[in-house]
């Protein structure tokens, strides 16, 4: 399975994270160690060593966010895709005892920080794609095996 693919609004958020990072962020944090090393000592200025240490964190995410947003393949919604649980739907699954579990079938970029956001590669997203309303599905994981049926699914963006 494609692991290169984003929603729209999933690259528009790391295009977004680089530009600050690289306009806003590196350019303060430059100004700081310039600012620390013109008071001489570095090997005790803690100002010095503490931005110098961020500064390689920033290069080391602008370089990440570049080569990774070159290879991703933003995947826009489709009219066809209603009424299945395809890329970029919001999901909702009731099991027996009508406990619900909502989610949004994502690319692995867009999962870290976001409650409700799930990866395309997890198993509750394997068992629902391609499925409609109606449909009850099996999610099979080392530790045990459940049966949903799905309830809900759109393609509105939150």
């Amino acid at each position: 399975m494609d692991t290169n693919v984003i929603t729209p609004e999933g690259y528009t958020e790391l295009q977004q994270e680089l530009d600050y990072l690289w306009r806003k962020e590196r350019p303060e944090v430059t100004k700081k160690v310039q600012w620390a090393a013109s008071l001489g000592d570095r090997s005790e200025n803690a100002d010095y060593q503490y931005n110098k240490k961020r500064l390689r964190e920033i290069d080391r995410r602008v370089r990440y966010l570049r080569n990774r947003l070159s290879k991703l393949r933003i995947v826009n919604y489709s009219p066809v895709q209603e009424g299945k649980a395809f890329f970029g739907a919001w999901v909702t699954l009731a099991d027996e005892s009508d406990d619900k579990l909502t989610f949004r079938i994502v690319g692995p970029d867009e999962i870290y920080g976001k409650k409700h956001y799930v990866s395309v590669h997890a198993p509750v997203v394997k068992a629902c794609l391609g499925k409609s309303v109606g449909d009850e599905i099996v999610v099979r994981t080392p530790e045990s095996t459940k049966a949903w049926e799905i309830v809900l699914i759109n393609y509105q963006v939150d």
